[in-house]
């Protein structure tokens, strides 16, 4: 995230799983052997992507049970970037619809498996038919295929002509204008990434007559919130261990590997999920 490094050199990165070395000494609840993992936060310069890192422990908190580093240095940016538009700040439940564009995506995925849980319709939407198996295993209900779907028309025809009432997009200018007809009374739409590289010109009309609300969304505020964040992450944890969400990671790669890792991330891919890089230690 630009917005986080100044200048360059900068360490970039923001997941990561460890075990404790050392601490400062006013730290409690932890201890030295501890496995831990970080939370999102506005890092500046100061990311992940090291053999060793010092922390706030604001921003840490104990790995999950069960799952191995890897997995465990997988979970925290997707799911609580999707919980707190969908649990906290727009609490949505059975009879209600939500759409998730770029469903594929690590954080889509999640939304879709949150929403799931919750009892929610999920919709989500893909450039491409060959990723609707995936997204319906993550949670989808319904695929919309962006490109050859009327997306408008899909949504009045799979809420009965409600609409959704929540939108969680990363893509930008490219869908806004062909989802904002469908938006549902009090409708929220959580912007919170410019894939397509453009932002969006926003669809008045549409928010005018819903009376809907678009938020520019970003975790890292909400992981600065003291109520909301435990509610969060004990959130996270609790579905890890009953089940309801599973991480979902793509490859692994060592630490000397780094570049090879960001070019795959860089690349169309054709298999989802979390690309982790391993220290070794």
């Amino acid at each position: 995230y630009s917005f986080s490094f100044p200048g360059f050199p900068a360490r970039v990165g923001i997941e990561a799983c460890g075990v404790i070395d050392a601490m400062g000494a006013d730290v409690a609840g932890y201890k030295v052997g501890d496995r831990v993992c970080t939370l999102p936060y506005f890092y500046y310069d100061k990311g992940a992507s090291t053999e060793s890192l010092v922390m706030d422990p604001a921003y840490v908190t104990k790995a999950p049970e069960g799952l191995s580093p890897v997995e465990a240095a997988s979970v925290w940016m997707q799911y609580l970037t999707a919980y707190f538009p969908i649990s906290e700040i727009t609490p949505l439940g059975a009879g209600d619809f939500a759409l998730v564009t770029a469903g594929t995506s690590t954080a889509g995925s999640a939304m879709l498996e949150i929403g799931k849980a919750r009892g929610v319709t999920m919709i989500g939407t893909t450039r491409s038919p060959a990723h609707a198996d995936y997204m319906r295993a993550r949670g989808a209900d319904h695929v919309i295929v962006t490109g050859q779907d009327d997306v408008a028309a899909r949504i009045a025809e799979i809420t009965g002509g409600r609409g959704v009432n929540l939108v969680f997009d990363p893509v930008g200018a490219g869908l806004i204008g062909q989802y904002g007809p469908g938006l549902a009374r009090d409708a929220r739409v959580y912007y919170y990434g410019s894939l397509d590289g453009e932002r969006p010109e926003l669809p008045f009309t549409d928010l005018f007559q819903a009376n809907a609300v678009f938020q520019a969304y970003s975790v890292f505020n909400y992981v600065q919130d003291p109520v909301l964040l435990p509610r969060g992450f004990d959130y996270v944890k609790a579905a890890l261990a009953g089940g309801d969400l599973t991480p979902n990671v793509d490859r692994v790669y060592p630490m000397e590997d780094y570049i090879k890792a960001w070019d795959y991330l860089s690349q169309p891919r054709t298999s989802h999920g979390k690309v982790v890089i391993e220290t070794g230690l």
